[in-house]
């Protein structure tokens, strides 16, 4: 990719951006964020999202559950996982902790068809040490393609699900918390698929469609599957394609889910570590060819 392809984009005027790497990632400063925040900030900070793929906001201790769930209705429509229960006393917080670690490489709830098209994410209690999350800009990960490799991932569509092997992804998890994961997390199974690359509703950006939720591509085998999605999926997780965040507590993270892979990096040990989810209503993806995803299964 040239150097003029990957130019820092125009700032809204309104916000104190400040970009941390070259590809993906700006920290917003100044802004407090809340549920009576103005449309002309809200409308700044979708920009931002659009821009910048993930927008990061240091010091947002005020936000209680009620407070995030109230500035997420500001971004769009905040919907519950369709699997796993929300935080007790609220409609839609996913919380996360030390006994539910997501780490490997994904886009949130691709296993359904109209996955969240953002998530925010707020730190409630860092480790000392550790515990970072690493984004991935995965539109500049197919720019990134050889153009032969291009027309083949616009063709290529993939099979998602939320049954897949977690002993390959949790190695070292005790059998007994992987088997109880498992029966949550699968408690309704789904398959859906989609296209490898989509087409960004907003931008009009074409972005890589991965993460660990695929099962395999449509019309190969599991072998060859397996083969392409590392040669593809590796695009997206180059280094140069990152940016890492180092989390305080009160730190709030927003990405755009429709370009974006994320992963929660599990090195810190037995420390305490919280952070609590709400993630908004999505639209079905759009191939190259105009296609649209579908739900292939879901019991």
């Amino acid at each position: 990719m040239s150097e003029s392809a990957v130019a820092s984009p125009v700032q809204p005027a309104l916000l104190d951006i400040h970009p941390i790497s070259g590809r993906i990632g700006a920290e917003v400063r100044g802004v407090r964020l809340s549920g009576q925040l103005d449309a002309a900030t809200v409308e700044a900070i979708q920009q931002a999202l659009l821009d910048y793929k993930v927008v990061f906001f240091r010091g947002q201790s005020q936000l209680d559950d009620q407070g995030q769930e109230a500035f997420a209705k500001l971004l769009g429509e905040p919907v519950a996982h369709p699997t796993v229960p929300v935080r007790e006393g609220t409609r839609y917080l996913l919380e996360l902790d030390g006994e539910r670690r997501a780490n490997s490489w994904h886009t949130d709830v691709t296993f359904v068809d109209a996955y969240p098209k953002a998530s925010i994410l707020r730190s409630v209690v860092a480790p000392a040490a550790g515990g970072d999350t690493v984004w991935a800009n995965a539109a500049t990960a197919y720019t990134d393609l050889p153009a032969e490799l291009r027309e083949l991932a616009d063709s290529l569509w993939a099979i998602h699900s939320n049954e897949y092997d977690y002993a390959g992804y949790k190695p070292n998890v005790d059998p007994a918390r992987l088997a109880e994961f498992r029966k949550v997390f699968v408690a309704s199974v789904y398959e859906t698929e989609h296209p490898v690359v989509r087409v960004h509703p907003l931008s009009g950006e074409r972005s890589l469609l991965l993460g660990h939720f695929v099962k395999r591509f449509k019309g190969l085998s599991k072998r060859d599957s397996q083969a392409l999605f590392e040669l593809l999926q590796g695009y997206v997780t180059r280094l140069e394609n990152s940016v890492r965040w180092r989390w305080q507590a009160g730190d709030v993270a927003i990405w755009d889910n429709r370009a974006t892979q994320h992963y929660a990096v599990d090195d810190y040990g037995d420390q305490p570590r919280v952070v609590r989810r709400v993630t908004l209503a999505g639209e079905v993806p759009v191939a190259v060819d105009g296609r649209r995803s579908q739900t292939l299964r879901h019991q």
